[in-house]
């Protein structure tokens, strides 16, 4: 038993690369009974090789999520930690992204992850104690040009804790955000290759923007924000913290850059924010007329 007190399995989504596959690691590591999960479950070999339970879990799927859990409960008596990781970025123009794109990044980065809390707080409840850690992001708390919906995903995330955090409270259940900043993970070649301009459309009106978005993504990848990236273990060592503290707090927002974007969103006003927006993409500024 961790100092927690929780000494019940852990299970977490997305564990098949990244965030979710060096949190499992951690956990594991830490004395936790982990059960990693992915869509596909030959990309957690490694994982299972290491003495690391592995479990087909699709977020975007009822049958998967519920039986997922079942799974685990029948196997192990309970699950005592959720870590709500799995997601990806898509990033485009509003007017742009057709709607099954839209409803696709809200199936994956929320109602999976609202669904998979309601699978397993009832076994929480029963046992009188739980943590669910919700993986959201820097993004959850300021937005970047281009990511409309990944950021309302993320938002929706956010305010979904805080309510939950009430709600479960009395059952002795803590609810707890991970909010990164820049990370060295695929996410970023995900959402970067989801903006990219297609150049046979000449006419295109937001083509220099996607462009600009396009390469902030390539500058967050080589220039100084690169050098201020978490890796995926930096985040998964603060996970392992909130999972094994005693008293754990609500948001950890980790990385230089995630507090100084989240501090300049919550101090500068809207009009401000945007113009340090356009400064930074190199966009051009509101017409006028």
């Amino acid at each position: 038993m961790n100092r927690s007190g929780l000494s019940g399995p852990v299970l977490i989504t997305g564990c098949s690369t990244g965030i979710g596959r060096a949190a499992a690691l951690s956990l594991h590591e830490a004395g936790l009974t982990v059960y990693a999960s992915a869509r596909r479950p030959e990309t957690l070999a490694d994982l299972a090789a290491r003495g690391i339970r592995t479990v087909a879990l699709d977020v975007t799927d009822e049958a998967s999520m519920a039986g997922a859990v079942a799974e685990i409960e029948a196997a192990a008596g309970g699950i005592q930690v959720l870590v709500n990781n799995a997601g990806y970025g898509l990033y485009g123009t509003v007017e742009q992204l057709p709607m099954p794109e839209v409803r696709r990044q809200f199936e994956t980065n929320f109602f999976g992850l609202v669904r998979l809390t309601q699978l397993v707080l009832p076994g929480m409840r029963r046992a009188g104690r739980g943590r669910i850690l919700n993986v959201s992001s820097m993004g959850g708390r300021t937005t970047l040009p281009g990511g409309a919906f990944y950021h309302a995903s993320k938002y929706a995330v956010e305010a979904m804790s805080d309510a939950l955090r009430v709600e479960v409270a009395p059952f002795g259940i803590d609810v707890v955000l991970i909010e990164p900043g820049p990370v060295k993970t695929p996410w970023v070649d995900t959402a970067a290759a989801s903006v990219a301009t297609d150049r046979t459309k000449r006419d295109d009106p937001y083509a220099d923007f996607k462009d600009a978005v396009a390469a902030s993504f390539a500058t967050a990848q080589r220039g100084p924000v690169a050098r201020l990236a978490s890796t995926a273990e930096d985040i998964a060592a603060v996970v392992t913290r909130a999972v094994t503290a005693r008293r754990p707090r609500t948001r950890y927002l980790i990385n230089p850059v995630a507090k100084g974007l989240v501090g300049l969103k919550r101090w500068l006003p809207d009009r401000a924010h945007d113009a340090a927006m356009r400064r930074q993409y190199g966009l051009p500024g509101p017409a006028r007329h």
